[in-house]
């Protein structure tokens, strides 16, 4: 569990956040998501495996494609999508400070391996609504 003196100081010492599942569909979740994420300044890495771009932004097609290190994993996926992120984090040279789970998702096996690695993990929990909440204070 994250206390908001926690959540504050993980949104302003991480710029950098992956979004899996990342698409820009007017009126869905994760656009409206990765939208207000822009405007707060965050830089935005888009991951989907068939869409070109997101945002404006080129999107790549996997966690291993991406050309640098995010601070931040943000999956909008299904909780058995989310256990194969974090073994494809696993494989990889790098790993994120936080692996976020959206709203309604949840993986403790997901948890448990990014856990192990020292990855802050949050699950169920929308990055957008946690950062206005915590900012309003």
């Amino acid at each position: 569990m994250l206390f908001d003196d926690q959540l504050r100081r993980l949104f302003t010492e991480n710029k950098v956040i992956a979004i899996v599942g990342a698409k820009d569909k007017a009126g869905s979740p994760v656009e409206h998501v990765g939208r207000y994420l822009l405007e707060q300044g965050y830089e935005i890495l888009p991951i989907h495996p068939v869409r070109k771009t997101a945002w404006g932004l080129e999107t790549y097609k996997s966690l291993a494609e991406l050309p640098k290190t995010p601070d931040i994993v943000c999956l909008f996926r299904t909780p058995d999508a989310c256990l194969e992120h974090a073994k494809e984090i696993l494989n990889l040279s790098w790993r994120p400070k936080v692996f976020w789970m959206q709203l309604g998702i949840s993986q403790e096996e997901a948890g448990k391996l990014m856990a192990q690695e020292n990855i802050c993990v949050v699950e169920d929990a929308c990055i957008e609504i946690e950062h206005k909440r915590v900012f309003a204070k």
